[in-house]
């Protein structure tokens, strides 16, 4: 899954590259044009867009050199990680939940796909099989029994990485 996130953050990053060589910079000359600097909208508008542009470009690098140095050999066997699959008891509720630990990326909470840094995500990070878990919300506090683990090594299909 990984592979498919470096590639469509690329391609973002690529768009904003490509916005910020190309685009803001006529965005900004034509504004030139307009005269006077302290009252041209027009002008403060594409320095805002250019300093965003320069932003995103650094969180969407940051990101992707991230995802890059993820290291699968590293993900612990028995204890849930990044991949895992987890069937959790709620006992409140008298119901089983599915979730699978993922990237911010892939992250879709009603598919249940759960982010690491997530208050879910990270309130199972490490736990194992049989583990009662609170998880803290905004909503209050959610008493959990994992009932069943399925790490990204026991998955089916090759890692995607």
């Amino acid at each position: 899954m990984s592979e498919e996130i470096k590639k469509r953050l690329q391609a973002d990053l690529d768009e904003l590259e490509s916005e910020l060589r190309v685009h803001l910079p006529k965005e900004i000359k034509r504004a030139l044009e307009f005269g006077d600097l302290r009252e041209n909208s027009e002008y403060h508008a594409a320095l805002d867009r250019q300093n965003m542009v320069k932003a995103r470009i650094r969180e969407l690098r940051q990101r992707i050199s991230e995802i890059t140095s993820i290291d699968l050999s590293r993900i612990p066997q028995g204890k849930a990680a990044y991949g895992s699959t987890l069937v959790l008891y709620d006992s409140e509720r008298n119901e089983e939940v599915t979730y699978r630990l993922v990237t911010t990326e892939e992250s879709d909470p009603q598919a249940g796909f759960i982010s690491t840094t997530s208050p879910v995500g990270k309130s199972l990070m490490g736990k194992e099989e049989g583990d009662e878990v609170v998880v803290r919300t905004p909503a209050g506090a959610r008493n959990f029994e994992i009932r069943r683990l399925i790490t990204l090594h026991e998955q089916p299909g090759p890692p995607t990485n």
